[in-house]
């Protein structure tokens, strides 16, 4: 991420953050208003072009969504397209976040967004005609929405269900798996949270899994909530990713580490 990109994407955190109460419905128009410009490669280019004033990229916003965005939503895309970007796909990935975030506010305290992204994000990734159907090129856009539908309408919240939806539309050539993972990581960031995923040969116990969730707090210096996929490919140990970080202890990774030394 580029040093404009940083500084833009903090401005209009924080004026997310300066709006108040926000509702499903605001994160909608976020998604919404990502997919058109991302649509038009001229509203794109006028957008993210440091020679445009920022009163005449305000004009185009008004020009295309005139009345079909709130005033909160219209008033913080003003300030995202105020900013200079270290690349267009930076401009459409911070209102895409921005809506994620939005998204999270909205929701009521029991909810468990990131929960639900992480575990259809696993149901996704276990079964490639699922993935297919959801991630491939090659379908249109209403077929896999009316799965989604079918699949989490009313088994998950209205938030999760508006996040998904988005992200098979605007998928910006990034797979499906990757999308539900970087999405359930900005939810859970909102909320003051890291994601640790934690892979086990075997189910963990809930006493153990508490150790391991305080012990990984205390090292990595923040409060973290633990996804947890057992995969017996791995034989034993734990291999635990926060973020980029990755702990590798799997007795997989060991043999595998073992016969490239012995290959030497």
């Amino acid at each position: 991420m580029g040093s404009a990109t940083r500084g833009a994407l903090a401005a209009a955190r924080a004026e997310l953050s300066s709006l108040g109460k926000v509702d499903l419905a605001m994160a909608e128009e976020l998604f919404s208003a990502g997919r058109i410009i991302n649509e038009s490669s001229q509203l794109v280019s006028i957008l993210t072009d440091p020679s445009v004033a920022a009163a005449r990229k305000q004009q185009a916003l008004e020009a295309v969504f005139g009345d079909g965005l709130g005033a909160k939503s219209l008033t913080l895309l003003g300030v995202v397209v105020s900013h200079s970007w270290s690349r267009q796909d930076d401009l459409l990935a911070a209102i895409e976040e921005l809506g994620l975030r939005a998204a999270a506010e909205s929701a009521p305290a029991s909810a468990n967004i990131d929960g639900e992204l992480f575990a259809f994000g696993a149901a996704v990734s276990s079964d490639a005609a699922l993935e297919l159907a959801v991630g491939s090129k090659l379908g249109g856009v209403d077929s896999k929405l009316a799965l989604i539908d079918s699949l989490l309408a009313k088994k998950v919240t209205a938030q999760t269900l508006a996040i998904v939806r988005h992200l098979v539309q605007q998928p910006r050539g990034r797979r499906i798996g990757e999308l539900l993972n970087t999405a359930a990581s900005i939810v859970a960031d909102q909320a003051g949270l890291s994601l640790a995923t934690v892979t086990s040969a075997t189910p963990i116990a809930p006493e153990q899994l508490g150790r391991l969730q305080q012990g990984l707090a205390k090292s990595f210096g923040r409060e973290l909530k633990i996804n947890l996929i057992v995969d017996p490919d791995i034989i034993g140990g734990l291999r635990v990713q926060v973020g980029d970080d990755v702990i590798d202890g799997s007795v997989a990774s060991k043999l595998k580490e073992l016969r490239l030394q012995l290959a030497r």
